[in-house]
């Protein structure tokens, strides 16, 4: 296994060039609706190159990987959506969490693995455009508790964080699909070429 401090240096280059990328497509109008291919090939050498490294037995440790290189190593993770195999290793990895970052960035991994299999999400973190063209969470389990259950991992009410996604993805030019059914209809069609759902 390479050395802690190249492997933290590799996780903040890696998660600067998605960070670029992103903003360099999203000026260009090319980040949202479909998976640009671009972004998708960044996404799984990040996380190829991840998965590598937790086979060697890598693992971001609070006091051994500094603060950004942790926040790198979630960025790759949470965006390797095409590699089913690495986001539920990391779950399961990290699970049960010993620190309050790590609870929240768990909490947001398990909602993203949820909807990617088509299960209910716990925390209402993960947003899509309804049929009434507003960005909603994803169908949550047990919405009377949502909040409740957000407040114990450092996310803020949903009534909140939803005023605060929608002024990004307006901010961002995100806006919601012209033709609804084809657009969950691609959803669907991604989770099950990805591998999340047979």
């Amino acid at each position: 296994m390479s050395a802690p401090a190249d492997i933290a240096a590799e996780l903040k280059r890696r998660a600067g060039d998605d960070e670029r990328l992103r903003g360099e497509l999203a000026r260009k109008g090319k980040l949202f609706r479909d998976y640009n291919p671009q972004m998708r090939a960044l996404h799984e050498a990040n996380a190829d190159w991840l998965m590598a490294e937790l086979d060697k037995g890598f693992w971001p440790a609070p006091g051994e990987v500094d603060p950004t290189a942790i926040g790198a190593f979630w960025l790759i993770v949470q965006h390797g959506i095409s590699r089913p195999a690495l986001m539920r290793r990391v779950r399961d990895l990290a699970t049960p969490p010993a620190d309050a970052p790590t609870r929240l960035r768990l909490a947001l991994l398990n909602d993203r693995i949820a909807v990617f299999e088509g299960r209910l999400q716990t925390y209402g973190t993960q947003l899509h455009w309804d049929e009434a063209g507003n960005l909603s969470p994803h169908p949550i389990g047990n919405p009377a508790g949502v909040d409740e259950r957000r407040l114990a991992v450092g996310l803020m009410p949903i009534a909140d964080e939803l005023v605060r996604q929608r002024v990004r993805a307006a901010s961002d030019g995100d806006t919601p699909p012209r033709k609804y059914a084809d657009y969950i209809k691609a959803r669907e069609a991604f989770a099950i070429e990805a591998g999340w759902r047979s």
